[in-house]
C-alpha cells in the first residue's frame, strides 16, 4: 500500500466514473519500483466539474494527472495543448500542459494503411497521430471497410459484439479491456492483436516519463496489471 505523507508528490486520474480503472495500481507499482515518494490517486470528476478539477490540480500542488472517459476532448479547453484529445496533464510552474500519450503503442506497428474505428476522444488522438488514416463510426460511415488496411484501431467501447473482422497479415490495436469479441475473432483468424492492457501500459509509461523525467519501469507496470513480463 502506498503511504502518502506531506512530502508525497501526487498525480491523479480525472474520470467519470473512476472506480474500475487499473491505472492507480499500475502507476503506484511504478513509483514503488523506483523508490519514488509519489502517489497516483483516482479523482472522480463529473463533466460539470471538469474545469474546477483541472484548475485544482495546480492549486493543490499536483504534478499532473491522466484524463480519460469522458473528458479527453473537453479538457483541451482548460490547458495549454496542441492536440485535440488530451490524456495527460503536466503541471509545471503553475501552468497546465496537455499531452496525448494514447498513441504511444504505435511504435513498431505498420502504419501505411491505417483504419480508425470510433469517433470519441481516443479515436481523435489516433486520427491526429495518423492523419492519413480512414475513419469509420456508427454516427458516420458504417460498416468499416478494412480489406486493404495494415493496421486497424478499434477505438469503440464495444466488448461483446465483433465490430470488424481482422485477418492474417493485419494488426489490430484493440483499446477496450478486458479482451473483446473483436480481439478474440482476430486472434482466431491469425491477425496480430495488441490488447487494451498493452495500450494501457504504453500510454501509462509515456505519462510516467512526462511527470517524473525518469524512464518508466515497464516490467513492474505490466506485472501490476497481470501481463507477462
Amino acid at each position: 500500500m502506498t503511504e502518502i505523507s506531506g512530502t508525497t508528490t501526487l498525480v491523479g486520474l480525472l474520470r467519470w466514473p473512476v472506480a474500475h480503472s487499473l491505472s492507480p495500481r499500475m502507476q503506484n507499482a511504478a513509483f514503488a519500483a523506483l523508490g519514488l515518494d509519489w502517489a497516483y490517486v483516482p479523482l472522480p470528476t463529473p463533466p460539470d466539474r471538469l474545469e474546477d478539477a483541472v484548475r485544482g490540480l495546480a492549486s493543490l500542488g499536483f504534478a499532473g494527472a491522466n484524463v480519460t472517459t469522458p473528458h479527453k476532448e473537453a479538457v483541451a479547453s482548460y490547458c495549454d495543448t496542441g492536440v485535440p484529445s488530451v490524456n495527460t496533464l503536466v503541471v509545471r510552474d503553475g501552468r497546465i500542459e496537455g499531452h496525448s500519450t494514447d498513441t504511444a503503442i504505435l511504435a513498431g506497428l505498420p502504419q501505411q494503411r491505417p483504419v480508425v474505428i470510433g469517433d470519441g476522444g481516443v479515436a481523435a488522438a489516433f486520427m491526429h497521430a495518423l492523419p492519413h488514416a480512414r475513419q469509420f463510426a456508427r454516427r458516420g460511415t458504417w460498416p468499416p471497410d478494412v480489406d486493404c488496411a495494415d493496421l486497424v484501431i478499434n477505438a469503440t467501447s464495444e466488448r461483446d459484439q465483433i465490430v470488424v473482422e481482422v485477418t492474417a497479415g493485419q494488426s489490430l490495436v484493440d483499446l477496450p479491456y478486458p479482451e473483446t469479441a473483436t480481439a478474440i475473432a482476430a486472434q482466431r483468424a491469425g491477425a496480430r492483436v495488441v490488447s487494451g492492457l498493452d495500450v494501457l501500459v504504453a500510454q501509462g509509461a509515456a505519462s510516467f516519463e512526462l511527470w517524473t523525467g525518469r524512464p518508466a519501469p515497464v516490467a513492474a507496470m505490466r506485472d501490476a496489471i497481470g501481463l507477462p513480463v
